[in-house]
């Protein structure tokens, strides 16, 4: 039997996966067709203008349809859980999934709406993300210890907290540092004065995303010990 074939692992599995793909696709491509700079853009310019616009969206899309899965997936593992030893409370477990599903909402409105037509929008699509995206790991991070020693091991229950903290540090300075980010070009010149300012927030904005991505990828191993079945029923 292959790994992925192991209980609903590859959920995880395609998230991280695609979503890696996703911006490093878009980076290469904007790359070759020389719409970004070499060192550190925003992940949205790599995005901004066709054909890679068009490639972004749409696997920003599948990536965020594929995290609405996963989040899900883990809520129901969660609620298994709790029912079984009641070591979570039900209303933070909903509280995670809600915020979760807020953070897949920011995705799509980043993946719709082009950061050079559409700014402000896209702005807030972006923050919704990335606020979200910080909080629900945290609260994964907080459940993962709550729920130990059923579902994941201490090394894992570690790790996440670890990834959690390096989405928070970062977080901050990608959006203070942004604040102080006055042009809104593609191409940046080193001798403008606000390029250190656009430097420290490109590059945690990429940390921060692939904190994300690595924390997924820790309920891999989780996800192979359950599967979800859909009942039907026919009322006559």
């Amino acid at each position: 039997m292959f790994w992925f074939t192991q209980g609903l692992c590859f959920l995880p599995a395609f998230l991280v996966i695609w979503s890696s793909s996703t911006f490093i696709i878009s980076y290469l491509i904007a790359l070759f067709r020389h719409d970004v700079d070499i060192i550190f853009p925003y992940i949205s310019d790599t995005g901004a203008n066709p054909p890679e616009s068009c490639i972004f969206g749409l696997m920003t899309f599948i990536s965020a349809c594929a995290g609405i899965a996963t989040i899900y997936a883990r809520y129901k593992l969660v609620e298994k859980l709790s029912a079984d030893t009641r070591v979570v409370s039900p209303h933070l477990n909903k509280t995670a999934l809600v915020v979760g599903m807020f953070s897949c909402l920011g995705m799509c409105v980043v993946a719709t709406f082009q950061e050079t037509i559409v700014t402000v929008v896209h702005d807030i699509g972006a923050l919704l993300f990335f606020v979200s995206g910080v909080l629900y790991i945290i609260l994964q991070s907080f459940i993962s210890y709550h729920v130990y020693p059923f579902g994941s091991s201490l090394g894992v229950c570690r790790a996440r907290l670890a990834i959690a903290l390096l989405a928070v540090l970062a977080f901050f300075p990608t959006v203070i540092c942004a604040y102080f980010v006055k042009q809104t070009t593609l191409h940046r010149d080193t001798g403008d004065k606000d390029y250190p300012f656009h430097v420290a927030s490109a590059v945690c904005e990429w940390i921060v995303a692939f904190s994300f991505i690595c924390f997924f990828l820790t309920y891999i191993e989780d996800f192979k010990l359950f599967t979800l079945r859909v009942k039907t029923e026919y009322d006559q």
